[in-house]
């Protein structure tokens, strides 16, 4: 009985059949390895590897900040086995002159979101994605996103409680007097009251708020996509490209060009220039990525041996006193050792944005280099950082303020200036709308108008397509809280289709996780902004961007970089071609 039970099983499964053919074709190859070579006949009748675990903990990013890890383990051939791990970068909004109180608000509400994201990932989503086979991406995210939104709704329905019981104890406050309007003294010009009435700046709009334990969502969803790459034995830049496009293999893909994060200008820094945040190389598109980073290395190191031998120190410690002994004449004392930023580059500061830019101008004709020619720059202004709401004017250099249209007509004289500029980030706030109009159309053909901090909404392209958001050359996305791996697919076809080019963005407090390369490259990403060259973090990713140029190159399917600027139409000739600068409009 026992022996016909079996045979009728195996028979049942075609094991008989199968076993003839892998042994007839087996045979006239006579492998070294018999055994190996079975097995490997015989996998692709095995069932596709499922979910049987999702492992989350809290880990340091490369600040040394938490964050968390998510691993992924599949039932492989009746085993539970690891496949992959991802780790999340941080990412905070907090300014660099914050308070002491929020900043540390922000770490205890990081600590909070991180506690909460293993949380759910070892008990909720884990229960959620068990057997789901991990090549389904689609269905992964479906389910992310329908728990999360599930979330969401639990936190407004908190704290609409929360709202309600407040209201029943705290007292309705009392009726507050009009604001007595001051009067005018005698004599006085009412011209400053007409100014601020006819150009009021339009408020900051709030942040987007972030969900605690959000970091699980994006970090499932990443790891999900890793997994299933690993299972299908494909790198993981091509994973994403086929799911992009609908599983169709791409016949050449072009690598995104490196921004390369040469200085940190901080703006807390006792040096007047505030204009500047980051100073950016980009190399041209000529070269190979390994020749452009042995190129930018060079830079580095001839704009170190500047700085050093001028006595200007790369960090906090310059002050006024050494800027005074230097400007008498008196020998500098040596700089200490060099200040390397979170962003993996130098710290330093200017006290104009001309000194900055002709010191890079000589640091590369030292070495018989051009800027323009054989290097561009990229300016990231972190606009945001710069508001005096009190005055409604963006503080460039210490005590020196522009309005809006003003930094409009500033930047037309820099790009005219240093033409080997080719593209500015965060110029503007976000709310300036129509600043940003202006700056497109003047600079547009010449120059690529980069939104960062100014397309934090872009993530609500998804679900309005005309949302207004201000007019760009296109946007910095960054894989962060509960971003999905769908989603920046979906995000990029959009962007793809409004003309916008996109940036694939390293947040602040980046790990050793080399994904988002992957991501960047499989995306179609026209650059990728990775920070500097050192850091093991930092490192990581531009070493494996390396590592897949030269994959394409020996598959003979990498293809070569383009740098095409947007011309953007005037409003009132769509279409017409813009000459190359173009004033702001007047006001109505």
């Amino acid at each position: 009985r026992l022996r016909r039970e079996a045979a009728e099983y195996y028979q049942g499964h075609h094991v008989p059949e199968r076993m003839e053919e892998a042994l007839n074709t087996l045979f006239p190859l006579r492998p070294g390895d018999l055994y190996g070579e079975l097995a490997n006949y015989f996998s692709k009748f095995s069932k596709a590897p499922v979910i049987c675990k999702l492992v989350g903990r809290k880990v340091l990013d490369g600040v040394g900040q938490p964050t968390l890890e998510v691993e992924i383990y599949c039932t492989v051939k009746n085993y539970e086995k690891r496949i992959c791990s991802i780790v999340m970068a941080s990412h905070s909004q907090i300014p660099e002159n914050a308070l002491p109180e929020t900043i540390e608000a922000d770490e205890k509400e990081r600590n909070d979101s991180v506690h909460t994201a293993v949380e759910w990932v070892n008990e909720s989503l884990t229960t959620m994605l068990r057997d789901l086979e991990s090549t389904d991406q689609c269905q992964a995210d479906k389910t992310l996103g329908e728990y999360f939104a599930n979330k969401v709704e639990e936190k407004k329905e908190i704290q609409k409680r929360e709202e309600e019981e407040a209201a029943k104890v705290t007292p309705a406050p009392a009726s507050c007097p009009p604001t007595p309007v001051p009067k005018q003294k005698k004599g006085g010009k009412p011209v400053k009251k007409v100014l601020v009435e006819e150009n009021p700046i339009p408020p900051a709009e709030p942040a987007e708020p972030v969900l605690c334990g959000s970091l699980a969502i994006g970090g499932t969803s990443l790891a999900i996509a890793k997994a299933g790459a690993t299972i299908s034995r494909v790198p993981l830049y091509l994973y994403i490209a086929l799911l992009k496009h609908d599983q169709k293999p791409p016949k050449e893909i072009t690598l995104p060009l490196p921004m390369v994060t040469l200085l940190n200008c901080e703006k807390n820094l006792p040096t007047k220039l505030k204009l500047v945040k980051e100073v950016m190389l980009i190399p041209p598109v000529e070269l190979s990525l390994k020749q452009g980073i042995e190129r930018i290395q060079d830079i580095q190191k001839e704009m170190t041996r500047l700085l050093e031998s001028s006595g200007k120190t790369p960090g906090p410690q310059a002050d006024s006193k050494k800027g005074k002994s230097q400007s008498s004449g008196k020998k500098a004392l040596p700089p200490p050792l060099k200040r390397i930023s979170h962003l993996g580059c130098l710290t330093t500061g200017y006290d104009n944005l001309e000194q900055l830019l002709l010191l890079m101008q000589k640091a590369c004709k030292n070495i018989g280099l051009e800027l323009g020619t054989d290097m561009y720059l990229a300016i990231n202004c972190a606009a945001h950082e710069l508001m005096d709401y009190d005055k409604g004017k963006y503080e460039i250099l210490t005590g020196t303020f522009k309005s809006p249209d003003e930094m409009v007509a500033m930047y037309m004289e820099m790009i005219n200036n240093f033409p080997f500029i080719i593209a500015l980030i965060d110029p503007l706030r976000k709310e300036d709308r129509e600043q940003w109009s202006s700056i497109c159309c003047a600079l547009g053909s010449k120059c690529y108008l980069i939104a960062e901090d100014a397309a934090t909404h872009i993530s609500k392209l998804k679900t309005d397509q005309n949302i207004n958001i201000a007019m760009c050359s296109g946007v910095v996305l960054k894989y962060i809280n509960q971003t999905k791996v769908s989603d920046l697919i979906e995000l990029t076809g959009i962007l793809d289709g409004q003309r916008h080019i996109t940036i694939l963005g390293s947040p602040d407090g980046e790990s050793l996780d080399e994904s988002l390369v992957d991501l960047a490259v499989g995306l179609g990403a026209r650059f990728l902004k990775l920070g500097g060259l050192s850091r093991g973090e930092r490192v990581a990713k531009y070493n494996r961007l390396l590592a897949i140029e030269e994959e394409l190159a020996a598959n003979g399917t990498l293809r070569e970089a383009k740098l095409e600027f947007i011309v953007f139409a005037g409003e009132s000739q769509p279409g017409e071609q813009l000459p190359d600068v173009l004033p702001a409009p007047e006001q109505d």
